[in-house]
């Protein structure tokens, strides 16, 4: 009878649940194939914090609200599209101004200041001075993306004040502490470098050099941020391109079934 009684007078309150989308290069598409799993289920997205290409996609979904919409990008990118974006060079410090980049994204999901996305949503870049994490969560929304996914060497890095701010991945690959002071009560964190993979091969070129680098710092600092994490998805990708963003069907679904063997304990933690 009691049992009856407080189900007719008090609603259970629901747990917030949160996304702290990993760092990874084009092995971030996997992110949107765990929403899709998410949005399918019924599992609710309250907070995003993404760094790097965690930021693009989490930035591009809470401003579109729509997962099948950024995969359609995804789709229907091509290597000449992305080869538009990379031609803007510079003699500065760094291989590309990241301006062309800019607009493109501007043209795939439009333009909107941080703070009025229907989630919310905060990008996470690095500190150069400091070696601090960054969190940005007002202001242009592309322009964030575009600082958190600053690679040195790669891209030039962000002048904000006296401050210079470069890729999130080398504070904060995983930012779970972001999305649990954000307010949610339940933090599922997507690791794209749950395996650390070094590839031999007798001849190494620059750029599968940058691209071990990075998933060897990432893997290494990644194992820390994720203990904070209540569920882990760990997508079966390690020895994916960074680079290879055209397409990325198969990322996609490896991230879809990643976050399916993860269901039931999701489901288990926000008590549904």
């Amino acid at each position: 009878m009691l049992n009856k009684f407080k189900h007719m007078f008090f609603k259970p309150v629901r747990k917030k649940v949160g996304l702290a989308l990993g760092s990874g290069g084009a092995k971030g598409l996997a992110h949107i194939g765990v929403i899709k799993v998410l949005e399918r289920n019924n599992i609710p997205i309250d907070f995003i914090a993404g760094t790097s290409v965690g930021s693009l996609v989490g930035g591009s979904y809470a401003k579109l609200g729509d997962i099948d919409k950024v995969e359609e990008i995804v789709r229907s990118s091509t290597y000449k599209d992305l080869a538009k974006t990379f031609f803007d060079p510079t003699r500065s410090s760094g291989v590309v101004k990241g301006q062309a980049l800019v607009e493109y994204v501007e043209e795939k999901i439009g333009r909107a200041n941080i703070e009025d996305l229907s989630i919310p949503f905060k990008a996470v870049a690095t500190n150069i001075n400091t070696g601090n994490s960054v969190v940005i969560d007002r202001g242009d929304l592309v322009e964030a993306i575009r600082t958190s996914i600053s690679i040195p060497i790669l891209f030039t890095p962000v002048s904000q004040e006296k401050n210079i701010l470069i890729d999130g991945a080398f504070s904060d690959p995983i930012p779970v502490d972001i999305v649990k002071e954000m307010g949610a009560d339940v933090v599922i964190a997507v690791n794209l470098n749950s395996k650390s993979i070094i590839k031999h091969r007798e001849k190494i070129n620059s750029l599968l050099m940058a691209q071990t680098m990075l998933d060897l710092f990432n893997y290494s600092l990644g194992q820390e941020k994720i203990k904070n994490a209540d569920i882990v998805i760990n997508p079966d990708i390690a020895s994916a391109s960074w680079f290879k963003f055209a397409g990325g069907i198969e990322l996609i679904q490896k991230g879809e079934e990643a976050a399916l063997r993860a269901l039931p304990e999701i489901k288990r933690a926000i008590g549904k």
